[in-house]
């Protein structure tokens, strides 16, 4: 499985998980933050349920900006027989073109809520922070390595399958130099 699924699959579900937890047991949330034991208040459960559902909603909008799940505008797209070759087809660029700024966005939503909630650890020393910590900072670093590496499809030779961005210097290829008629 690629990279970028598997990181577009676990932002899902821990958004998911997040938002389940907000919707169905506010007063458990708000009970598992607080000091004291006091039942919550219909403002917290209000809105502890509103960002339940928010979170829900940005998990759907991933998979589906993402094009984890194809999403097609109708008859009008073109099939490969119209015009597309079949490496175009598998370019998820090509088939979700917010793929790359969904992936931004939300690699930087995990780190600003990794360190955010390393803060509130800091500050309260509450072991829910520390799951928060790790399990935000593992998504935000697959996401960090996504853009990174997994965003740019470089360009490759197709008669020799290597990557032409590649330069010789500070060495050189010898072998190559060879093949053209260069000299060593």
């Amino acid at each position: 499985m690629d990279v970028f699924y598997v990181y577009t699959y676990s932002t899902s579900a821990w958004l998911a998980l997040q938002s389940a937890a907000l919707i169905s047991v506010p007063q458990g949330i708000s009970a598992m933050l607080l000091d004291e034991t006091r039942p919550a208040t219909p403002v917290e459960v209000y809105l502890a349920r509103c960002l339940g559902f928010s979170l829900l909603t940005v998990a759907t909008l991933t998979i589906m900006l993402t094009g984890t799940i194809p999403l097609t505008s109708g008859l009008s797209d073109p099939t490969p027989s119209e015009g597309r070759n079949s490496e175009s087809d598998s370019d998820a660029n090509f088939r979700a073109p917010y793929a790359v700024p969904t992936l931004i966005i939300t690699s930087v939503y995990h780190a600003a809520s990794a360190f955010y909630a390393y803060t509130q650890y800091l500050g309260t020393d509450k072991g829910v922070f520390l799951i928060a910590i790790m399990a935000y900072s593992s998504v935000a670093a697959v996401g960090l390595w996504c853009v990174l590496f997994a965003s740019s499809h470089g360009r490759i030779s197709r008669r020799t399958g290597a990557d032409k961005r590649t330069a010789g210097f500070p060495f050189g290829n010898r072998e190559a130099d060879k093949k053209r008629g260069k000299g060593a």
